[in-house]
């Protein structure tokens, strides 16, 4: 016989054993895009302790919506060695270009990344950040629908050695980091440069190499990176966004492994 009480009861268990599990992580990774996925894919793969923060119930970022809602997504040469490692189908198009369905991008990307051990803990946004002796430390959060609802309710903690900004256009953890504690970042204004109008060939090369550390235990990847740095956005091909997400993932192996 099922029973609703063991129902709610075996949910309860499960979430909140995971939950605290994770009060301690190696990397927190804010936002569950393509720069977030890849990256947890590659830290949990070796035996780094990774959670994913999602504010939304659904994962992926922008990948769903392909380029104005039709769902293909485009990846340039440089990115297919992620589609092959990640097992994602895909078709050379034209010389260069490779056309793969958004939809199985994202599934693929997230499911990757559970299996190599990384959790992503949904429907949770980042509020602020734990800031100690001048080094992020980790992340205070909050139910998404308190958020929404403007309900006044206390977050709690999340602590990491590391925490990456996978957030997207916004740099949501940057902005609130550099609002609510007036520090210096390592941009050239020691500011936000802000995201730049669309040039795609830029772009792609900028997301890649400004992936870094922005301030002591916090470091831009994807979307966030180009805001943070002053890079151009550049539309529906992921490439860069990718081998951005493998990049943070490199900067964090080489700190833990001196």
């Amino acid at each position: 016989m099922i029973e609703e009480k063991k129902i709610t009861e075996v949910i309860i268990r499960s979430y909140s054993e995971k939950l605290l599990k994770h009060l301690e992580n190696d990397v927190l990774i804010a936002g569950s895009g393509p720069s977030g996925l890849v990256a947890a894919y590659y830290l949990a793969k070796n035996g780094v302790k990774t959670a994913i923060l999602e504010k939304k119930l659904s994962i992926g970022g922008g990948i769903w919506g392909g380029g104005m809602m039709f769902n293909s997504i485009v990846v340039q040469e440089e990115g297919k060695e992620i589609l092959e490692e990640f097992g994602i189908p895909h078709q050379e198009v034209s010389p260069g270009y490779f056309v793969a369905d958004a939809v199985l991008v994202a599934t693929l990307l997230a499911s990757r990344a559970l299996l190599a051990g990384a959790v992503i803990f949904n429907g949770i946004y980042l509020e602020d950040v734990i800031l100690k002796e001048g080094r992020v430390g980790g992340a205070v959060i909050n139910w998404s629908a308190v958020e929404v609802a403007g309900l006044h309710v206390d977050p709690l903690t999340l602590h990491s050695r590391f925490l990456i900004d996978a957030t997207g256009h916004d740099a949501e953890v940057v902005k609130v980091l550099q609002e609510k504690s007036k520090v210096k970042l390592k941009t050239p204004s020691g500011k936000m440069e802000g995201e730049r109008s669309m040039w795609a060939d830029k772009a792609e090369n900028f997301v890649a190499s400004n992936t870094r550390e922005v301030f002591p235990g916090l470091i831009v990847a994807g979307m966030a990176a180009n805001a943070t740095f002053g890079g151009p956005r550049m539309g529906p091909i992921f490439g860069g966004m990718f081998l951005s997400g493998k990049r943070a993932a490199e900067i964090i192996l080489e700190e833990i492994r001196g």
